[in-house]
């Protein structure tokens, strides 16, 4: 498999089946538990991503899809600028929460539920692409990467916002002493769903690192092709362009 493994699934089928009812299963408490775990940075790394993708944002009618979109945080932030966004998610609940905050900040967003392997949009549709945190649970990276790619018009963009192992040594073992002991029972406490967030952390390790992630986005076609590591290196954000 070239995706997310959860423990005992065995092909892209089970993988993709059993992240989606994890996601079900934790989405009333996904936003506490975000804010909670990473003490509130996930908003920066969030509005980063808009900042470095601002002159896309800025064209006229600029089409623009936050993929695995969650609870809806980055679709959000992207809607800030005060044009529409589309954001999509597999996962219905996940779509349920978004939709309630987007209705209460009156955001100019829609939402549609869909596989992000599989989007039901036209060849070179899009002018920008997100996914924040979402794109090392699909069942398979290749596929993904070639999805986004599909979607996008020349001149058009792909922002991958993901987790990844800190190029430090040191601070990389301590980092994973957090996800591996801490974030766990935290994680299952405030969400009641302690496989969850044990997985979490386990696709955190088994997920490319930042620069097989952008040697990949080369391989299946997008050009300048760049990342930086956010926080340490615990996220990094990687940037493609189509030409």
């Amino acid at each position: 498999m070239s995706g997310s493994t959860p423990q005992g699934s065995h092909n892209e089928q089970e993988a993709a089946h059993w992240v989606r009812g994890m996601f079900g299963r934790v989405a009333h408490r996904y936003d506490l538990a975000n804010h909670l775990l990473s003490f509130n940075i996930d908003r920066y790394w969030r509005a980063h991503t808009v900042r470095r993708t601002r002159a896309i944002l800025a064209r006229p009618d600029a089409r623009v899809l936050d993929i695995c979109c969650g609870t809806g945080d980055l679709v959000l932030a992207l809607a800030k600028r005060g044009r529409p966004v589309f954001g999509s998610d597999f996962c219905h609940p996940m779509l349920v929460a978004a939709h309630a905050k987007i209705e209460r900040r009156r955001a100019p967003a829609v939402l549609f539920e869909s596989d992000a392997l599989a989007l039901p949009l036209r060849d070179a549709s899009l002018d920008l692409i997100t996914v924040a945190f979402g794109f090392r649970n699909l069942a398979n990276y290749q596929s993904g990467l070639l999805e986004m790619r599909r979607v996008l018009r020349p001149g058009g963009m792909a922002a991958i916002l993901e987790f990844t192992q800190p190029p430090n040594a040191a601070f990389a073992a301590l980092y994973n002493l957090y996800s591996r002991r801490v974030l766990p029972w935290i994680g299952g406490l405030i969400s009641g769903s302690r496989d969850a967030y044990t997985y979490l952390p386990e696709s955190v390790r088994k997920f490319p690192v930042a620069p097989e992630l952008a040697a990949m986005m080369r391989r299946t076609g997008f050009a300048d092709v760049n990342f930086e590591y956010l926080t340490g290196g615990i996220v990094a954000l990687h940037l493609g362009r189509i030409t």
